[in-house]
């Protein structure tokens, strides 16, 4: 509270004061003159004592009257004092009332603005982080949701045989044949009702691919034990690298490229096994090379770096599935492990952003194998069709409520489907007989006809004792 406000205070408080004496002297007079008549020497006294009361009430008056005079023209000088230092202030800053408070409505918007501008930054940061986790949480989702087709259609070989009864062989008794074959090569030996083959299926393909080998030299021998796949699976192993070795030599003689370290030939040759969206990763290594070098030499740039180090940029694949991790930081590791230049290291690093690009050579990578890799034709999904109609097919089946298990039979041109008896009866079988072919009719493509047969068993059994 200012003195001004004080003083007003004061003010107030001497007027109610006054009022309500007035009133009391008001209410004493009439019941005075209410009273009975006193005596002649009462009268006299009680007129002595109004008159000294009315005194001091005058004199009380007079009193308060001052005070007020006096508080008014306090007021007065204060509000003389604040319109001075105004002009004080005024005259000292420069600049005008008006103007001092335009300045500070500036000052406050300028302010607003900044905070205003701090919140939506921090909201954005807020909605990028949540975008970028939404998008990460919908890319495991669809990778939870097709990961299993896609490890279905990738992963498998077929090995043809000459008849059915050369699945009992390969089996062995009591499945000994089999067990060896899977121990030695580590792969898995899948032997259904595919008409005259077995399916290979193993995650790595150098592996997979010595195991197609071995079990087609041990079908076309005709004589499978336990010694003799041993034999064949070592050929096999054999054969593999020296394959993967003639091929990587080939492209590297192609290239031009003569003075690689020897330890890095093993890489190179598991390279010959690895395809990306179908695409061999040697071939698509000698591709990006050779599109890096056209490209260097209409630039004027090192034509023999650029070359190397797109032909090397995917070396980290060959062991990618073993060691874990990007491929690109692996293969850089690789790189300069076995002597590389450090532009070549770089560029091998950068080739997928991992690490941002800083050298000609960085960026030349990264075009030629984008370029290599979205060729037309080059990169396509390495798709098992018959494994992928098998697949699907029992999955079609097996959807329909009250089916217990659902078999692919006759190389896909029938489906048995076994039903629940308590469940399904001999008129809904045939029902959901009917709803299987329509859905195969609309979801896949398949030549000739496809049978779906619906088995509904009952089975009563009792112990005699």
């Amino acid at each position: 509270m200012n003195e001004s406000d004080l003083l007003m205070l004061v003010g107030v408080l001497v007027c109610v004061v006054l009022v309500a004496v007035v009133v009391l002297g008001i209410i004493f007079v009439r019941n005075s003159a209410r009273a009975p008549e006193p005596s002649p020497a009462r009268s006299e006294q009680q007129s002595s004592h109004l008159d000294l009361r009315e005194q001091r009430l005058d004199e009380r008056e007079d009193d308060l009257r001052s005070k007020q005079e006096a508080l008014a023209a306090r007021t007065l000088a204060v509000e003389e004092e604040h319109a001075r230092i105004r002009e004080e202030l005024s005259r000292v800053s420069g600049i005008s009332e008006a103007q001092a408070k335009e300045e500070l409505l500036k000052a406050v918007r300028r302010s607003s603005r900044l905070q205003a501008a701090a919140l939506a930054r921090d909201i954005e940061a807020e909605a990028r982080r949540k975008a970028e986790y939404n998008a990460k949480l919908l890319i495991i989702e669809a990778i939870q949701r097709l990961a299993s087709e896609q490890t279905a259609e990738s992963v498998v070989a077929t090995v043809p045989l000459p008849s059915d009864e050369m699945k009992g062989r390969i089996i062995g008794r009591e499945g000994r044949n089999i067990r060896v074959f899977e121990q030695l090569t580590g792969v898995n030996v899948m032997v259904d009702d595919s008409p005259e083959s077995v399916v290979i299926s193993c995650f790595d393909p150098k592996r997979r691919e010595a195991a197609r080998i071995a079990l087609a030299d041990l079908v076309a021998d005709g004589r499978i034990y336990p010694a003799r796949i041993e034999e064949a699976v070592e050929r096999a192993n054999r054969r593999v690298d020296e394959e993967g070795m003639r091929a990587a030599e080939d492209v590297l003689m192609e290239l031009g490229i003569t003075d690689i370290d020897p330890g890095m030939m093993p890489s190179l040759a598991a390279l010959h096994y690895r395809t990306s969206y179908g695409q061999n990763v040697l071939a698509h290594s000698k591709e990006a090379a050779q599109l890096a070098a056209i490209m260097a030499a209409e630039l004027g740039l090192n034509v023999e770096t650029c070359r190397r180090a797109a032909f090397l940029h995917d070396i980290g694949k060959s062991v990618s599935q073993e060691v874990g991790g990007a491929h690109a930081q692996i293969g850089a590791e690789i790189a300069k492990k076995h002597g590389e230049h450090p532009d070549i290291v770089h560029a091998i690093a950068a080739h997928h952003n991992e690490v941002e690009p800083r050298t000609v050579e960085a960026l030349i990578t990264q075009a030629a194998d984008a370029m290599s890799g979205g060729r037309p034709g080059a990169r396509r999904e390495s798709l098992e069709a018959y494994i992928k109609r098998i697949t699907r097919l029992e999955e079609i089946a097996a959807g329909h409520p009250g089916v217990d298990k659902a078999f692919s039979m006759q190389a896909g041109r029938e489906v048995r489907v076994m039903v629940l008896p308590d469940q399904v009866d001999d008129a809904e079988a045939e029902a959901i007989a009917r709803e299987i072919a329509q859905s195969i009719e609309t979801e896949l493509t398949y030549p000739g006809s496809i049978k779906v047969t619906v088995v509904r068993e009952s089975r009563a059994t009792a112990t005699a004792k």
